[in-house]
């Protein structure tokens, strides 16, 4: 790998994740406040809030290393109605922003709560609109490896994947915390947070087979295009990154796969450490596939013409 591609494989990663993260973290507080109170949903939510800001602006730090002058950033966004990574870069400055406003909004309880659920509703829909502004960024037609339907699919599953995962372990590692600093056991919260924790062994479950989908259409695609720059990306995939994308995919089942099956039966039975080790197992197994998948994708380019 190109010590060059290090800074986008950061930043897309990172950046997915924070709006996987803010997406999950927001379903979570609608279906859980259908059955108990705002103020029980914030407790277990309001914590993982405060983390997404943090990895969303260090992706975006990472990303100005790639630029390699801060100040050409202010030129990318002078291409608005023409560039994709004017695009991306615009918004996803608009949901670090948005979603800073959201948590400060939330942590002052400021606006009232529908009007702070309105808020979270518009960040979330820009950083669903960042995701595709991403993708869109790499569908380049002269580079076939990266120009295919797949993009955007792994791009999306890889944000809801980590998104999920992250926001499940951010809420054993806080009740963890809790606990260790002598509080008194939340039985509410901690009942909440197995019912999440089934629901998002369930969601990884899914995205693995989407991805389990998605990445053998994306070989067979570069394999059959026929193009010189075809044949190179596929070159690369079939030798060094061929042990790659095994170790990808045996780190995704194992981490999505089976550690989604545990999570799924140890949080029925609210073994709390098992819970701890099972959430924070899958989310590395599973950053290290995506981490993997990411350097492969960006190996693989390849260009038609000069």
């Amino acid at each position: 790998m190109n010590v060059h591609e290090l800074p986008l494989i950061l930043f897309t990663l990172l950046s997915q994740m924070a709006v996987g993260a803010f997406v999950v973290l927001g379903v979570v507080q609608v279906v859980a406040r259908r059955r108990h109170d705002a103020a029980t949903v914030d407790r277990l939510t309001t914590p993982a809030l405060y983390a997404i800001g943090p990895v969303m602006v260090a992706a975006l730090l990472v990303s100005m290393i790639h630029l390699g002058n801060p100040i050409n950033a202010l030129n990318v966004l002078n291409h608005l109605g023409s560039s994709w990574l004017s695009r991306e870069i615009l918004t996803g400055c608009a949901f670090t922003g948005l979603g800073a406003a959201f948590a400060i909004c939330q942590w002052r309880g400021w606006f009232g709560p529908v009007l702070r659920q309105v808020l979270a509703a518009v960040t979330a829909l820009v950083g669903l609109v960042f995701l595709w502004a991403t993708a869109n960024v790499y569908l380049i037609p002269t580079v076939p490896a990266w120009n295919s339907w797949t993009t955007p699919v792994t791009f999306f599953a890889t944000s809801f994947l980590l998104g999920s995962l992250a926001i499940g372990t951010a809420f054993v590692c806080t009740q963890a915390v809790r606990r260790r600093r002598g509080g008194d056991p939340d039985v509410v919260v901690a009942g909440l947070i197995r019912g999440t924790l089934r629901g998002i062994g369930v969601a990884c479950i899914v995205l693995l087979g989407v991805e389990a989908i998605a990445v053998p259409a994306w070989i067979a695609q570069v394999a059959t295009d026929g193009s010189p720059a075809a044949a190179g990306s596929m070159a690369t995939i079939a030798t060094a990154g061929g042990a790659w994308l095994i170790l990808r995919l045996a780190l995704g089942v194992l981490g999505a796969g089976v550690l989604g099956i545990f999570l799924y039966r140890v949080a029925a039975r609210g073994a709390d450490r098992l819970l701890l080790i099972a959430a924070s197992s899958a989310f590395v197994l599973v950053l290290a596939a995506e981490v993997l998948g990411r350097v492969l994708f960006f190996s693989s380019y390849g260009r038609i013409g000069i």
